[in-house]
């Protein structure tokens, strides 16, 4: 069979928690990357389109892109140099288990990634707990969604990042997006924003610049970074003064109204404009906007998410839902837009401190148990609780002695970057697997090439709660082996035969049956309803056989009859504003706030390899307002330095009259003196453990 006869193979993107369906046909060519995306119009969440990162995520798959021979540093030239795999995994192993013998099970560490599917994430939280014993284990999915996830928890008894499809969106009647720019993040996405409004519905976008985004909305508020608590408060303020309030929806449906009311109240309106910088009349526009229409959603992303006060402000805008009745009914609630590809999956099965398989809790003894029982082990044998992910970060080098990395880039993306890399440099032993030699796989002892999205099968969950199979379209290279493999080949030498099985499908059908009966019920889920129905939406318990009629249809929509609370009910939960971890002083009078661009993705490892990309946004730059610009006396285009109390970072000035005068902007891809998480600040949100990096203080300068 030629390439033009060969069937395409349905799977989804690598990138971001869209998951946006795509198709890969073979191309016969004998260089390149062997496939070729082209559209795959019927899935329903993206309907064909692509971003330019989706459309070229192929280019990856050439063996000149990525690794493909493990690389071990040699001791006596202090370089990394090609091995053999069972060498590269005698090494890892040693390293392992020397370090836990001689230091205790919890000095071994292991860091996970919001990219990993759902069978890996799985495998590796199992691996850590029962292949190494240790307590540590987070990923940098906690720097993602972590703070709506425990708002969602507190006010609505689960977390699911959109508690209804994506198409939902287009068919309500006022949405108001918080701290997202879909824009550039989610380009697909944006055109359900616009059906919204070709359908008659009014669009609220909350942002500190206006972005491509903001530029849609029929109200663009503009407060300043870390103030989005305080808007939320006024608003509901509003809300209640104006009598907008649904009394009816209070008293049957929540608990804990007069609190949450009580705490708003004490948020008039003139004291949120002197807080926020938005005028009074633009606050009395948002909720008309949002309260005449018959229904209303909330879509909070980063922006209000990664701060120290994340949970409590995410809290707000879920009261301004419940106190309006816009929550447990059809075409109106309050969600979250996850970041990465399987941001949602990836937590729900193990790799957080805190959980096991199916959203369990780690402290609570029935979900031991029953975790235990899949996994052939004591429950007594399992470790508790281990640090989030930046506290694990921070601990490298000093109670943690070795790590284990896999699918994350912490030396870019991690806020205090550069005492993160520090810490990493302090650790006696680092394991990376990864595709490409990332910044932090370059510090490794130790780096395994594993395989890409278009080369295994395994399932992720988008931002929806949608389960997906992405498909194997490809063999990866010769020296590239999968990301349960590896583990699997690590367990074996740990003592561990059996266990870790290296067939996705087998792995998946395990995490079904532990997830079974938790918050996060995969166990009515297969491959077949997968590929059979576009997704199965979670939870979806195993009532029956998939073709029978007793098989579990899955929830697209949550709470729509109760809440999962034990008594049905939604939890307000009182917040107050309280200022940012670090405000704007003497020596540090300007706000730096974080984010994307287009063509780059996250620590930007993978996307900075494609030459398209590049070629569209080649390097960091600091985005500052002309009135800054000019007291300052920097022209577009000319080096800036941004200093905060953690370091310096030097990029081109980029001058538009986009961005507040009080506010710099800077995007987070790249390593080296453009680094932006070099200056951000790792202050924790207290109950999600959310690093601050929407908001730090800083001095601008001519570089």
């Amino acid at each position: 069979m030629n390439a033009a006869d060969a069937p395409t193979v349905d799977t989804h993107c690598p990138y971001c928690a869209l998951q946006c369906g795509m198709g890969l046909r073979p191309t016969g060519a004998p260089e390149g990357p062997g496939v070729r995306v082209v559209e795959r119009t019927a899935f329903p969440v993206n309907r064909g389109a692509l971003c330019g990162k989706g459309r070229t995520a192929p280019e990856l798959l050439t063996p000149g892109a990525r690794l493909t021979s493990p690389l071990v540093r040699d001791a006596a030239t202090g370089e990394l140099a090609p091995a053999t795999w069972d060498a590269a995994l005698d090494r890892v192993a040693d390293g392992l288990r020397r370090t836990g013998a001689e230091h205790g099970r919890d000095a071994v560490g292991v860091f996970g990634g919001g990219g990993l599917t759902n069978e890996k994430a799985y495998t590796l939280g199992k691996f850590a707990r029962v292949a190494l014993g240790t307590s540590q284990i987070d990923y940098n999915g906690r720097f993602c969604m972590s703070s709506a996830a425990a708002a969602h928890g507190k006010a609505f008894g689960l977390d699911r990042g959109l508690p209804f499809p994506l198409a939902d969106v287009a068919r309500t009647g006022c949405v108001i997006l918080v701290g997202s720019n879909l824009a550039e993040t989610m380009p697909p996405a944006l055109r359900y924003l616009t059906e919204l409004k070709e359908n008659g519905g009014r669009l609220i976008v909350v942002d500190p610049r206006r972005t491509r985004t903001a530029e849609q909305a029929d109200l663009h508020l503009a407060p300043r970074p870390g103030t989005d608590l305080a808007l939320a408060l006024g608003l509901l303020h509003l809300v209640v003064a104006e009598g907008r309030t649904d009394e009816e929806f209070i008293a049957a449906r929540t608990s804990g109204w007069e609190e949450a009311r009580a705490a708003a109240m004490a948020h008039w309106p003139e004291m949120v404009e002197r807080i926020t910088g938005i005028a009074v009349p633009q606050l009395r526009e948002a909720v008309r906007l949002f309260c005449d229409a018959e229904s209303s959603m909330v879509l909070t992303a980063r922006g209000p998410e990664q701060q120290a006060k994340g949970t409590d402000t995410v809290g707000a805008w879920i009261n301004l839902c419940l106190a309006t009745g816009r929550a447990g009914r059809e075409l109106s609630g309050y969600g979250c837009l996850t970041g990465q590809g399987n941001g949602q999956g990836g937590r729900e099965h193990g790799q957080k401190a805190d959980q096991l398989p199916g959203y369990r809790k780690l402290d609570d003894p029935e979900a031991r148990r029953h975790v235990a029982e899949v996994w052939d082990v004591d429950p007594d044998t399992l470790p508790g609780p281990g640090r989030s992910a930046y506290e694990l970060l921070d601990a490298l080098g000093g109670d943690i002695r070795a790590l284990l990395l896999m699918g994350s880039n912490p030396v870019v993306s991690a806020p205090r970057a550069a005492h993160v890399e520090e810490r990493i440099r302090s650790l006696d032993f680092l394991a990376v697997a990864d595709v490409v030699l990332s910044e932090t796989a370059a510090l490794a002892d130790v780096v395994l090439p594993v395989a890409q999205w278009a080369e295994e099968t395994g399932t992720t969950t988008n931002l929806e709660g949608r389960v997906l199979l992405r498909r194997r379209a490809l063999d990866p290279p010769p020296g590239v082996r999968t990301d349960l493999e590896v583990l699997s080949g690590l367990a074996a030498r740990l003592d561990r035969e059996k266990g870790f099985p290296t067939d996705p499908e087998e792995v998946f059908d395990e995490l079904r049956r532990a997830s079974a009966g938790g918050p996060a019920d995969y166990s009515g889920i297969t491959y077949e309803r997968i590929a059979a129905e576009d997704g199965v939406f979670w939870p979806c318990p195993e009532t029956g056989a998939a073709d029978r009629p007793g098989a579990h249809p899955g929830t697209p929509r949550l709470f729509l009859d109760r809440f999962a609370t034990p008594d049905g009910r939604a939890r307000f939960v009182p917040v107050a504003h309280r200022p940012a971890a670090e405000e704007p002083d003497e020596a540090f009078p300007v706000v730096l706030t974080t984010g994307r661009v287009l063509a780059q993705y996250q620590s930007g490892a993978q996307t900075r390899r494609v030459a398209e990309l590049n070629a569209a946004e080649p390097g960091p730059f600091v985005q500052l307002h002309p009135r800054l610009a000019e007291r300052l006396g920097i022209a577009d285009g000319e080096p800036v330095a941004v200093v905060s109390r953690r370091g310096r970072a030097v990029a081109p000035a980029r001058v538009t009259g986009t961005i507040r005068p009080d506010t710099v902007f800077m995007p987070f891809h790249w390593p080296g003196p453009g680094r932006a998480n070099t200056l951000t600040n790792p202050a924790l949100d207290p109950t999600s453990r959310m690093p601050e990096f929407k908001v730090c203080a800083v001095r601008v300068e001519r570089a």
